[in-house]
């Protein structure tokens, strides 16, 4: 998670100017009227201790009590012009805006390769701030597509977060990223940003010291200092991910698999769409090709199968209809087995996700193309038959309909935006889920997991090495994958399940404790 004044933009120059000319300016007319002159605003030391990633009205107070003035607290739509401490916000706000117009904002470079590559090694990233003009200064520095997650100064003040060194801004990041604060970084440059780094307990906290602050950063909490993101190495990112037309491809290499398999307790995992049928304009007609069912059957007689869809449970039931076997839909959140079994996760928030698919639908309305479809545990935005001028548009809805429901996240897939419960939960999840539900825990135990799309690299990233992962590829695929093996289609699924089927024999699973 990267903060972005200082980290990934550079506007702290435009900030600081802009609260050096509110503040001399109110000095100088305070000194008038009191007859008590006061020393300007210092653009470094004051800006430093005092405003740096704090939210405005909370910069006010604190330098203000720095000069021993108390101002009534106003109201966040006092005019610029009224002597309170939401006016002189207010005030800061409007001069900042102006500074913005006249000389925009620039991306660390540095930064924005950084981001590149966590992405290529499908970490998952987010930015946050105080400033409710985020998305402003993201688009005038040409990065607002860098991040999935934006937790903002309107986010904080819709959810009456508390401002920075209290965590809550980190913490509610982490929740719309699904991750655990011990397993997440925090990039920060602010004193403040770094002490909430330290209390919300994430995992390592990096400073970046620009200022020639570093120690006390360090004292702050952060982990490491680094001048410029520059310095730091992203280790280990050949074994996270390459392109998905550099891995080999599976038919190939099938005595190779087959060489892997053998002696192992095998248990296959699948995706649905794109994966067992092909991608289709209305999902009715992703009907289970003859050739797949027949090494579905064949598979499923002797080794443990599931298949974990983003459809609805019942759904993806209906469309493989093959008893004896596992189904996950909603990526994992509604799970049943073939004697009665049912897990499912979240289901105190289907009232949260029922407000949202009203307003998503509302939200895209006018927009001609645009479709939604409600899943019991998720809500999907799809566009793939709208024009891509559009898109940006369908997902400011989704955006805005995320930032009022916290808890909720926005996630991504083909042609698809979604909605989903804000918990760390995702078909990786369900994989695990299942392995130790059918008690496949051993080191003997090789599962393998078939999917196409960004939602299945949850799983495959899951796998890591105890199993094996194929990714089927579109015609236009270059985004990275952790996958071990590639796939042009689902016939060469269907051939490869068949050639399972025939290289496992002897190899029958018998369940574990």
């Amino acid at each position: 998670m990267f903060d972005m004044d200082g980290v990934v933009t550079d506007t702290a120059v435009v900030h600081a100017a802009a609260w050096k000319r509110m503040f001399d300016q109110y000095l100088e007319e305070r000194a008038r009227r009191t007859g008590q002159p006061q020393g300007p605003f210092d653009p470094d030391s004051d800006y430093r201790r005092y405003v740096d990633g704090k939210p405005r009205y909370d910069g006010v107070r604190s330098f203000l009590a720095s000069r021993r003035i108390t101002l009534p607290e106003g109201d966040p739509s006092d005019p610029p012009d009224r002597e309170s401490v939401c006016g002189l916000g207010n005030r800061k706000d409007q001069y900042f805006l102006e500074e913005l117009n006249r000389g925009g904002a620039r991306a660390f470079p540095s930064t924005v390769e950084l981001v590149r590559e966590l992405t290529r090694a499908g970490v998952r990233t987010a930015v946050v701030s105080a400033s409710r003009n985020m998305d402003l200064v993201l688009e005038s520095a040409g990065v607002a597509g860098q991040f999935p997650v934006r937790v903002s100064g309107v986010v904080a003040d819709e959810l009456g977060l508390p401002g920075k060194p209290d965590p809550a801004i980190f913490l509610e990041a982490a929740r719309r990223l699904g991750t655990d604060p011990a397993r997440t970084a925090i990039v920060e440059d602010s004193l403040a940003g770094v002490e909430a780094g330290r209390r919300g307990g994430f995992g390592l906290v990096v400073g970046i010291d620009r200022t020639g602050q570093g120690r006390a950063l360090i004292e702050g909490g952060a982990d490491v200092v680094v001048s410029d993101l520059a310095e730091l190495r992203l280790e280990g990112t050949a074994d996270r991910g390459r392109d998905i037309r550099d891995l080999p491809p599976a038919l190939a290499h099938r005595q190779e698999i087959a060489e892997q398999i053998k002696g192992s307790r095998v248990a296959v995992f699948l995706d649905y769409d794109g994966t067992l049928t092909p991608i289709v304009d209305h999902p009715a007609n992703a009907l289970l090709p003859p050739a797949t069912r027949e090494a579905l059957e064949r598979l499923a007689a002797s080794h443990p199968v599931a298949v974990i869809s983003g459809r609805d449970l019942d759904d993806v039931r209906a469309m493989v209809g093959l008893p004896g076997i596992w189904y996950a839909g909603s990526h994992g959140f509604d799970i049943a087995g073939p004697n009665g079994e049912r897990h499912q996760q979240a289901a105190d928030l289907l009232p949260a996700l029922d407000h949202a698919e009203a307003e998503l639908r509302d939200g895209v309305a006018g927009i001609p193309g645009a479709r939604v479809e409600r899943k019991r545990f998720a809500i999907a935005v799809h566009y793939r038959q709208l024009d891509e001028s559009l898109v940006p548009e369908i997902e400011a809805v989704v955006d805005r309909t995320a930032a009022v429901h916290p808890e909720l996240r926005k996630a991504g897939g083909k042609k698809v935006f979604e909605m989903r419960p804000a918990i760390p939960w995702d078909k990786g999840k369900a994989l695990g889920f299942l392995l130790e539900t059918l008690g496949l825990v051993g080191e003997d135990v090789l599962p393998i997991y078939i999917g196409d799309d960004e939602t299945d690299e949850d799983a495959f990233r899951a796998l890591g090495e105890r199993g094996l992962a194929f990714v089927v590829r579109g015609e236009d695929d270059e985004r990275p994958t952790v996958a071990h093996y590639s796939l042009a289609d689902t016939a060469e699924v269907a051939a490869l399940l068949a050639a399972l089927a025939e290289t496992a024999e002897g190899t029958a699973w018998t369940p574990g404790p």
